[in-house]
């Protein structure tokens, strides 16, 4: 097979960046892994940046986005029983964010890709990318039960944290940042109306606590558990409790009770890989950067990513000009690590480390009353939540 850019990957990245060089009337070749079941149902992220929309709107996927997404305009901080709306609107130019899941953004990505894209191959595993510093970069894969190989102009590696792409990266020139947390996040699905009609974020003794929502009718659920805890380990009534004594606020408002019909656990962890380019073979999303869920950056980040590279590779094509792909990977770790700098503070922030001291504890309310009582600091948390610009 041939292709002018290969995509390992059918997530919002890889399917995005797809979506983003068929306008751009460039071709490329999709491979996946898993199954389209699985890629349209997999849990992820649920808030999209002012950003993120915007490019979704621009690549002619946000039609079902605007008509069933949720626009939010704040988010509520709860801690020592108080609470607090941070107004994104009135803070940051009129930014807001959207509640619409992962899950969604790919059904969409994929609809328009079967119908309009280039090929998109399901259950075809990448097995490695050759030949990434040469003019001709391969990506060996296996579909439909033999090997193959797709020779490509670029390839792209938008295979998550354990993907192949990284792997061809030569040691020598690498460099990664990492920190991994002591806690982890219990989340629940639950058939029942949010509680409330913006997030929640709450930091308590007890820990972190976020209340947020899949759709009018659906609320997603999460609690700070210690690192490796299963799901299993957690009664469906020790999970209620838990939530209602980590929101709770003295004006007496209650959390709003239903079937859970999922249960997971996500670890939390902060991971940059640098550089995001090696000769033609080019990085994007989780497989180059992780940031813990607290600041929702993650599916940003990587929407970030392939919008910058989109537009690099569209420059190349028109003019000729390699000068945006050179400053590729410059560009975008300029913009992931105010993403890790912001995730790390929120994240350190709300949940309480398991050998916290007294001391750190009034520093995080000291922090959070900062934010209550101070419009530079609410206007920093507002603009980074909305999103940091893509270029």
């Amino acid at each position: 097979m041939r292709t002018a850019v290969g995509i390992i990957g059918a997530g919002p990245a890889g399917l995005l960046l797809a979506r983003l060089l068929h306008l751009a009337g460039i071709d490329s070749v999709v491979l996946e892994s898993r199954d389209r079941a699985y890629v349209e149902h997999r849990q992820r992220a649920g808030i999209l940046e002012q950003g993120t929309v915007d490019a979704l709107r621009a690549a002619g996927a946000g039609a079902r986005m605007d008509r069933e997404g949720l626009r939010h305009d704040g988010i509520e901080l709860r801690f020592a029983g108080r609470r607090h709306r941070v107004d994104f609107s009135g803070l940051a130019g009129g930014r807001s964010v959207m509640v619409y899941a992962q899950t969604e953004v790919c059904k969409d990505l994929i609809a328009l890709q079967t119908k309009e894209g280039g090929p998109l191959l399901f259950e075809a595993e990448a097995l490695a990318v050759e030949g990434a510093d040469t003019d001709r970069p391969r990506i060996r894969f296996r579909h439909a039960g033999r090997e193959d190989v797709l020779e490509c102009d670029y390839a792209v590696g938008c295979d998550g944290f354990r993907g192949v792409a990284r792997d061809a990266f030569p040691a020598a020139l690498t460099r990664t940042f990492e920190r991994t947390y002591p806690y982890a996040w219990l989340g629940i699905l639950v058939d029942v109306a949010p509680s409330h009609d913006e997030l929640v974020y709450a930091r308590h003794d007890r820990g972190f606590a976020l209340l947020s929502m899949r759709s009018p009718h659906v609320s997603r659920l999460y609690l700070q558990v210690p690192a490796g805890t299963e799901a299993h380990e957690w009664r469906d009534d020790d999970i209620w409790a838990e939530l209602e004594r980590r929101i709770e606020t003295t004006d007496g408002r209650r959390l709003e009770r239903g079937p859970i019909t999922q249960k997971s656990v996500t670890p939390m962890r902060s991971y940059v890989h640098e550089p995001l380019r090696y000769g033609r073979l080019l990085l994007a999303g989780d497989a180059a950067h992780i940031v813990p869920p607290t600041g929702a950056k993650g599916l940003n980040l990587a929407v970030g990513d392939v919008v910058t590279l989109a537009r690099a590779l569209t420059h190349e094509q028109e003019t000729g000009s390699a000068r945006l792909l050179d400053a590729y990977s410059a560009t975008c770790l300029r913009r992931v690590w105010q993403a890790e700098r912001f995730s790390y503070d929120m994240t350190t922030l709300l949940h309480r480390a398991p050998d916290a001291t007294a001391f750190e504890d009034r520093l995080q309310l000291a922090r959070l009353e900062r934010i209550a009582s101070s419009r530079a600091a609410e206007t920093d948390l507002a603009e980074a939540y909305t999103g940091f610009p893509f270029d």
